[in-house]
């Protein structure tokens, strides 16, 4: 009780508003007086007034939340279409690299690729097959649409390829219907060149570029790219081929190596 009676006394001046404010309430409410219904209405209208703005706050963070909630199914939904999307495309290579394995003689071990851009001086792949699979350092690697690179290191179970658009890469080609050859590098960006190629071959954008089977690494007829540019080189007698790669090198999942090339391409 005692404990009571010093709080009210410390708080005495709180109570005594209360109470006043309940008092005026409670008159303001049980009065006949036609001035009071003005002075309830004008309270009413304050208090409306009043309470207004924070209704808005209110119905503000109520969209908030369910704004956030829309933007996380949206989100979960655009994660769903972007696995779909990445499964349909697994799916569509699997069956190509299904058909060619079947229409080729050669021997070929098939592959994931499991890591991109392991060496920062090297464009290159790792894949999921190694020694225990039949690979060694200097084997073609390819996809249904073309060379990829060659192997480089091989270890038990997976392996380093060297793709073909590093730009220390060298690889012999042939241009078809002319059937000249060349050596084709890769210059970044800017696609592959192919040089050594004489003046007074007639070639056209679109010809088709393979492997020229002067490599022990590639066998002859293997899809390199095609020809989308034509170049004289001044001061000399050779022409400067521009070429494209069939591969989309970011995108494929899956490759082959040749194990055994003792068959050449079609």
């Amino acid at each position: 009780m005692r404990g009571l009676y010093l709080a009210i006394v410390r708080n005495k001046d709180h109570l005594l508003f209360v109470l006043a404010l309940v008092s005026s309430s409670s008159l303001l409410l049980n009065s006949d007086d036609p001035r009071m219904h003005v002075i309830r209405g004008k309270a009413i209208e304050t208090v409306a007034f009043i309470s207004s703005p924070m209704t808005w706050v209110k119905s503000l963070m109520f969209l908030e939340e369910k704004n956030q909630l829309l933007r996380e199914k949206n989100l979960a939904l655009s994660l769903q279409v972007e696995s779909m999307l990445n499964l349909q495309r697994e799916n569509d290579q699997l069956l190509d690299m299904l058909d060619f394995k079947r229409q080729t003689k050669l021997i070929l071990k098939p592959a994931r690729v499991i890591n991109k851009g392991v060496q920062s001086n090297l464009l290159s792949i790792v894949i999921d097959a190694g020694e225990r699979d039949g690979i060694k350092p200097n084997q073609a690697v390819l996809t249904p649409k073309g060379v990829v690179g060659k192997t480089i290191v091989a270890g038990e179970t997976a392996s380093i390829v060297q793709l073909i658009t590093d730009v220390n890469y060298r690889l012999s080609v042939r241009i078809l219907p002319s059937g000249a050859t060349g050596i084709l590098r890769w210059l970044g960006k800017s696609g592959g060149q192919i040089r050594e190629v004489q003046k007074n071959v007639e070639i056209n954008i679109g010809d088709k570029v393979i492997t020229s089977g002067f490599s022990d690494i590639y066998p002859s007829g293997l899809p390199v790219g095609k020809v989308v540019g034509v170049n004289d080189e001044r001061g000399s007698f050779q022409k400067v081929i521009n070429v494209n790669s069939p591969n989309d090198l970011s995108a494929f999942q899956f490759v082959f190596v040749i194990i055994d090339d003792s068959y050449e391409m079609d």
